[in-house]
């Protein structure tokens, strides 16, 4: 696969990377349903075999499962080791119910778990989850822990995740932002107006996250199967996997398979490959819960869609037409 430099950092990644959310497994807010380790294990394996080379996990993933997975299946991995980017200022309790935490103590203590959990001796990239619900001064003071712990050679690079041009600047006033981490997708667009141009000016590299929409844009959901989501799946409640837009979502489904029809690819590949048709996205993050579905996606960055295929993606062509 062809790599691509990440920001300001020496990373050179492939512009697909394994997400690893969803085999967090269950028994926390934002989990997906129940998940098998070893189709975990054989996803990460086969996304690698493929020329992935980064991972991008989180600690509050199955409360710090995924993390434990990523290390479990790194270990029996015979390769060249991938990038590991992990995040923080997520927390949680008992129950699984988590809130933001950016408190110094909290991310250095959250750093030395993630660590642990692991088992590596420095993070490749490390990430602010999500700002400060209150967009408070805790921001900074996560910004300058995050900078203090690349002094100390706990993390090589650190970025952040989910944060605004607003809150961009503010970072950058303190050091220099490494990569964001933003939700892009065919059905979750704003950030093509303000934040990719600010990220592409400013020289931050760009991960997008869901590009395929959780799932919903893969060609393996349908209108059934989403009605009956496990009760601790968090797309259940999801405003995208309900009416009136699950409709709409499935019809730009049927579009993307026309195309995937013509390339010998996925739906879901068209979907990731048309997030990274913008310069300013260095690489899409893309989940897959075991072996086969990582055959299906974990080579979308090697397809070039022509203007003919973004016009039918977006329904331009249909739109024409109908003038």
């Amino acid at each position: 696969m062809q790599t691509r430099r990440l920001g300001n950092s020496d990373l050179n990644i492939t512009s697909v990377g394994f997400g690893a959310w969803a085999i967090g497994g269950t028994g926390y807010d934002f989990a997906w349903g129940a998940q098998d380790d070893s189709d975990s294990i054989a996803a990460i394996h086969r996304a690698l075999e493929l020329g992935v080379n980064w991972i991008d996990t989180a600690p509050v993933y199955g409360v710090g499962h995924s993390e434990e997975m990523v290390a479990h299946a790194l270990k029996e991995w015979p390769g060249p080791r991938p990038y590991v980017f992990t995040k923080c200022a997520m927390r949680w309790d008992d129950q699984g119910r988590v809130t933001l935490v950016h408190h110094a103590d909290s991310i250095r203590q959250e750093c030395e778990d993630s660590l642990l959990r692991l088992q590596v001796d420095v993070i490749d990239l490390y990430q602010i989850h999500w700002p400060p619900e209150d967009n408070g001064p805790g921001l900074e003071e996560a910004w300058r822990t995050l900078a203090a712990l690349q002094r100390e050679g706990k993390v090589r690079w650190i970025g952040v995740s989910n944060f605004d041009v607003a809150q961009l600047q503010r970072a950058e006033k303190i050091v220099p932002v490494t990569s964001l981490q933003p939700p892009y997708s065919l059905i979750r667009r704003r950030v093509e107006s303000e934040i990719l141009p600010h990220c592409e000016q400013r020289g931050i590299g760009v991960i997008v996250y869901s590009p395929m929409a959780s799932g919903l844009l893969t060609g393996a959901m349908t209108r059934d199967r989403a009605t009956k989501l496990p009760e601790d799946d968090w797309r259940r409640t999801s405003p995208e996997f309900r009416e009136p837009k699950l409709s709409k979502n499935l019809e730009l489904v049927d579009r993307l398979r026309k195309v995937a029809a013509r390339h010998g690819r996925t739906p879901g590949e068209v979907a990731i490959a048309w997030t990274l048709r913008l310069p300013a996205v260095t690489g899409a993050i893309v989940g897959a819960r075991n072996a086969k579905q990582a055959q299906g996606v974990m080579r979308a960055g090697e397809m070039k869609l022509t203007s003919q295929d973004l016009a039918e993606i977006e329904g331009t062509v249909a739109a024409q037409v109908a003038r």
